[in-house]
């Protein structure tokens, strides 16, 4: 749906199955009551087991390509979506690729370092630079930006999770999409829900709505830092974009954020979540993550019990993908 030159103008490349579904949820419905529920399955975007940062990657390989860039690096923690799919973006491109991965969780069992989207960077070609901290990150980085100079190669950075105002014209994009497959099933989208760590994904929503005269509230949950934080990073990047965009900066009370589904920190597994994992998986058949995706359908889960949300209009959650987590928390399920 092309409804802004600066956006159609930025080099790209094709990385996703688009439009990504939007399914609704009757059996949830049956089951909780309230509005009735709809899944932005971007979980289904096509590259290595799908997520959100295929949207992103899109925009910013395009620039990657545009600046004759012969390698890729980016950071995530160990477990990093945003790792996985750039190692499988670049490899689709036969681009190098880099992964700084972050030990941003105290755990050192083989399931989590061993499996999930670690294992699935390593089948897909990636190098992994594994750190402590940020500073360690940055202190790679370095080391690696200055060996491509001296081999006379050019790198390509990319910011974790890809959230930069580069990265943020993926959601665009998909707000624009979604706006076209709301209006054609006549919905009345009360609230578009999404899980919030880099701010990226919410932050394009929340610019694309406005582009698109989507009239409906981003609801942003935090899975990654406070609401304060997370927060002042969505309005930097809801600032940023608008200036490309041409647009007006987008009223505040256009969205939302909160922190109250954070539980003990980020890659930690609250209970509220995965008791959403449970039910969206056993009356759908939709898989979520423990870290992002289950703790912001939990905290909707808890909106629609409390009965905060209008039960004559519609729901949309954004699924970001992270299936392959799953497999790296299997001591936080039940035997």
């Amino acid at each position: 749906m092309a409804l802004n030159r600066f956006l159609d103008e930025q080099p790209r490349v094709s990385l996703g199955h688009w439009p990504t579904p939007l399914q609704p949820c009757d059996r949830l419905g049956e089951t909780i009551g309230g509005p009735r529920i709809w899944l932005k399955r971007d979980d289904c975007s096509g590259l290595a087991i799908g997520g959100n940062k295929t949207r992103k990657l899109e925009f910013l390989l395009g620039k990657a390509l545009a600046e004759r860039c012969d390698g890729v690096v980016t950071f995530g923690a160990l477990q990093s979506n945003h790792a996985r799919q750039t190692a499988a973006a670049c490899a689709r491109l036969g681009l190098p690729c880099e992964l700084i991965l972050t030990r941003a969780v105290d755990r050192d069992d083989e399931f989590y370092t061993r499996s999930g989207n670690v294992l699935l960077d390593r089948v897909l070609g990636a190098t992994l630079h594994v750190v402590d901290d940020a500073d360690a990150a940055f202190v790679r980085f370095g080391e690696l930006y200055d060996q491509a100079e001296q081999d006379g190669r050019r790198l390509f950075g990319i910011v974790p999770g890809g959230s930069d105002a580069t990265g943020v014209l993926g959601y665009v994009d998909a707000a624009l999409e979604l706006a076209e497959q709301a209006d054609a099933r006549s919905l009345d989208v009360e609230r578009v829900v999404v899980a919030a760590s880099t701010a990226g994904t919410a932050a394009g929503l929340v610019l694309g709505a406005a582009l698109a005269g989507l009239r409906t509230l981003i609801d942003a949950v935090c899975v990654y830092d406070t609401a304060e934080v997370t927060g002042h990073e969505l309005a930097a990047l809801v600032g940023l974009g608008a200036g490309d965009l041409g647009l007006a900066v987008p009223d505040a009370d256009t969205w939302q954020i909160r922190d109250d589904a954070l539980g003990e920190g980020y890659g930690v597994p609250s209970d509220e979540g995965m008791a959403a994992i449970e039910l969206l998986a056993r009356t759908e058949g939709v898989l979520l993550d423990p870290v992002y995706t289950a703790k912001a359908f939990g905290q909707l889960l808890r909106d629609v019990r409390a009965g905060v949300i209008d039960e004559d209009r519609d729901v949309v959650f954004v699924h970001t993908g992270g299936s392959p987590g799953l497999f790296a928390y299997t001591d936080a399920f039940p035997t």
